[in-house]
């Protein structure tokens, strides 16, 4: 079989949900936008409802109408583009809470839907999403009187947890909100792990859930075994790939894998930037990532490999990002939909 098989490990998933809850004395929701980070919202979701997770975060009304499908009645699910036009429709059959980011918004939803339930997004500096503060304070008696389920805002530099735009941030959310009876959140991974000062009514973790950072404690989650096409013997001098990027330096033994960039492995993986291992024995990439193959450096092996692991105990998904110059956030949202993904506990 020429398709690389991904297992992602739900129990890994419940416990690394478990520990950030624990870091708490409030409640911890979980995101799944954009698929649950490529892993599978649906499964996930189930997975972290029966570990007690009732309010869930997604991007869009169509991946929160796919979420309610899987979820059932009962948990919240925020929808964080809030109410777009043509979402109508979904966020009333699925029950949906939009998170409300301009009085447009506020408007349409409010005309559309009235009495279904939404929360709002407060902008304290990120400047991506939210109200202004000069839109809130006008807004700000109007939409507390409709009673929002949750006022939020988002940390733009939690990984560092040391930046003072986290502090500059929290002072703007308590100006903006002090004083107003309804659940607020401020915290997704970083913010949880930054202490009770930043969690609120509610912390919303993401990546970490996933096995990535900032939540360094985190248990891993995806293993990523790709099958070997093909091996074959290079003589010393002969290059290997697109563009002749690399030539051996010594008779070397070569296998060709089976994955690429249009499997996530993206083309900044090529020569000299990454490893795969058989086993616990670490073997060069040579080569450049190519759509469907990459190329490996076995002349060390003692045999043949059947397949080869990209992501596994030895090298995890941040690895793999500091690797391509990029985030583990973009390693795990580009895992391909030709792998065979396989779920265990």
């Amino acid at each position: 079989m020429t398709t690389a098989t991904l297992t992602i490990d739900t129990g890994a998933i419940a416990r690394n949900w478990q520990s950030l809850d624990a870091r708490t004395e409030v409640e911890t929701g979980a995101v799944l936008k954009a698929n649950a980070y490529g892993l599978g919202a649906p499964v996930i979701a189930r997975v972290l409802a029966r570990a007690g997770c009732r309010s869930f975060f997604v991007a869009t009304a169509d991946e929160g109408a796919a979420l309610r499908a899987a979820l059932g009645q009962g948990p919240v699910i925020y929808v964080l583009s809030g109410h777009m036009n043509g979402d109508t429709g979904a966020i009333g059959e699925a029950r949906l809470t939009p998170v409300l980011n301009s009085v447009d918004q506020m408007l349409r939803h409010v005309e559309a839907l009235p009495g279904a339930p939404f929360g709002l997004q407060l902008n304290t500096g990120m400047n991506r999403l939210g109200m202004q503060a000069s839109e809130w304070s006008a807004l700000r008696d109007i939409a507390v009187a409709q009673r929002p389920a949750l006022i939020m805002s988002h940390l733009a530099c939690s990984d560092e947890p040391d930046h003072e735009m986290n502090a500059h941030q929290l002072r703007q959310f308590h100006e903006m909100t002090d004083g107003i009876d309804a659940p607020r959140s401020l915290a997704a991974t970083g913010g949880t792990l930054m202490g009770e000062d930043y969690h609120f009514d509610l912390c919303r973790p993401g990546v970490g859930l996933y096995g990535g950072l900032p939540f360094a404690d985190a248990e891993p989650v995806v293993t990523l075994d790709a099958p070997v096409i093909q091996v074959r013997d290079v003589a010393a001098g002969e290059p290997v790939g697109y563009s002749n990027s690399w030539i051996a330096p010594r008779a070397s033994r070569i296998a060709t894998v089976s994955g690429g960039y249009a499997d996530g492995l993206i083309r900044a993986l090529g020569s000299g930037k990454t490893q795969v291992y058989a086993g616990d024995t670490a073997l060069p990439v040579v080569g450049r990532v190519s759509m469907d193959l990459i190329t490996v450096d076995v002349t060390d092996l003692d045999h043949d490999p059947d397949h080869l692991q990209l992501l596994g105990p030895h090298q995890g998904v941040d690895d793999l990002a500091r690797a391509a110059d990029t985030i583990g956030y973009e390693i795990l949202t580009s895992l391909g939909h030709r792998y065979a993904r396989r779920y265990t506990e």
